[in-house]
């Protein structure tokens, strides 16, 4: 067999990859090449097998290699494949491929790069008005439309954000210039070191403390986009916030606070991709959230602590649990807080038999499925204080 036309397609896949968001590099093809000179080519298995092992680095990857290499590895028409992918049809009472936005970038970027002459290089002048344009789009866009140099650029947003978060008075006091408690030892300490002259007053004022802050987040299948950006939003607050619990559930629950305790946050995350087993899988609410409440409400959940707790709520088993725990929940948190994807929808309304389960539990239910929303929610966790509701929207 010819290696060198074959060599030139590897590389290939390699940048397809790298087009659809994957983390790829020039010496993943070097290491792609050099692993399948030891397996036998014809086994279009083994081939699969061999780069998924080199190029696929956590679980929701995977979904994107597959469609590549069936798309890459068996037709070359690159146009039709594109159509069908962008524009999925029912064919034999099946359903339709779940659309990837990722991938589908990709190959459109390959096939106009195939078609189009390379042009002469031309030295653009970039204008502040069209950059602060386009973050304007993507801000108001929803995270599962978003392609991959989209959701790069959106990264950047994220990691670039810092919320100052609010703070509480605490019972503790510490030295202060100025307070309302007159610290009467200290006062009588100055004054027999002034030779006995009280002429200055020391006071104590209260600790101001940022309260707890505990999010429970889904990473079932239908919130695998918006669980990602939250997990960005997550990191950014850990950057300014010490007391932050994040807790990952699917079918099981996972504690992701010293995971996203690294600074890069594209490796937190691609971590926890490869360690968290249900990521990106099914979902059991109920019996999640009573693991929390077993485990960890205890010892996370102490000193006013607000719970955000970020799923669609569509869980269609075991509703008599999901209502008590939710509801043993809300008697541990001070407050309670939902944001719901779902809530991009406008005549969104309670039906679900979830939805309606965590609903009358809940202190608000906010949106969480662009970045505004995430930066509402921002700001509202830093116009916190000790009697002020959380939020506007509550549904009976």
């Amino acid at each position: 067999m010819n290696m060198e036309p074959f060599a030139r397609n590897v590389v290939h896949f390699v940048r397809l990859l790298r087009g659809a968001g994957l983390g790829m590099s020039p010496a993943h093809a070097v290491d792609a090449l050099d692993a399948l000179r030891h397996i036998d080519l014809n086994r279009r298995d083994d081939v699969r097998a061999t780069l998924a092992c080199l190029l696929v680095h956590s679980s929701d990857e995977r979904e994107i290699f597959d469609a590549a290499f069936d798309l890459f590895w068996r037709d070359p028409d690159w146009e039709g494949k594109l159509r069908a992918l962008l524009l999925p049809k029912v064919t034999n009472g099946m359903p339709p491929p779940k659309r990837n936005n990722r991938l589908a970038d990709a190959l459109a970027a390959r096939a106009a790069a195939s078609k189009t002459p390379p042009a002469e290089s031309k030295t653009e002048e970039a204008h502040a008005r069209i950059t602060f344009s386009s973050q304007e789009r993507l801000s108001h866009r929803d995270f599962d439309t978003l392609s991959a140099d989209e959701w790069r650029s959106l990264r950047h947003q994220i990691r670039a954000h810092r919320l100052p978060l609010a703070t509480e008075p605490t019972r503790r006091l510490k030295a202060a210039s100025r307070g309302t408690h007159a610290d009467l030892k200290a006062s009588a300490r100055h004054a027999v070191r002034a030779g006995g002259d009280w002429t200055v007053w020391k006071y104590r004022a209260a600790v101001e403390r940022r309260p707890p802050l505990v999010l429970l987040l889904d990473i079932s299948g239908s919130m695998s986009a918006y669980s990602r950006a939250v997990l960005y939003f997550c990191h950014a607050l850990l950057q300014s916030r010490e007391r932050l619990q994040v807790f990952l559930f699917g079918t099981r629950l996972t504690n992701a606070t010293r995971a996203l305790r690294e600074r890069d946050p594209d490796v937190a995350i691609a971590a926890l991709g490869q360690n968290v087993a249900d990521w990106s899988g099914g979902t059991r609410i109920g019996a999640t959230l009573a693991e929390f409440n077993r485990r960890w409400a205890r010892r996370v959940l102490s000193g006013r602590a607000t719970v955000l707790l970020v799923t669609d709520g569509l869980d269609h088993e075991a509703i008599d649990v999901l209502d008590a725990e939710m509801q043993r929940l809300r008697r541990f948190a001070h407050r309670l807080v939902w944001l719901n994807p779902l809530l991009r929808f406008a005549d969104f309304t309670p039906r679900a038999r979830g939805v309606r389960a965590i609903l009358p539990h809940v202190d608000a239910m906010l949106a969480a499925h662009n970045l505004d929303s995430l930066g509402a929610v921002g700001r509202e966790l830093a116009a916190l204080s000790r009697h002020t509701p959380f939020g506007e929207t509550r549904w009976n």
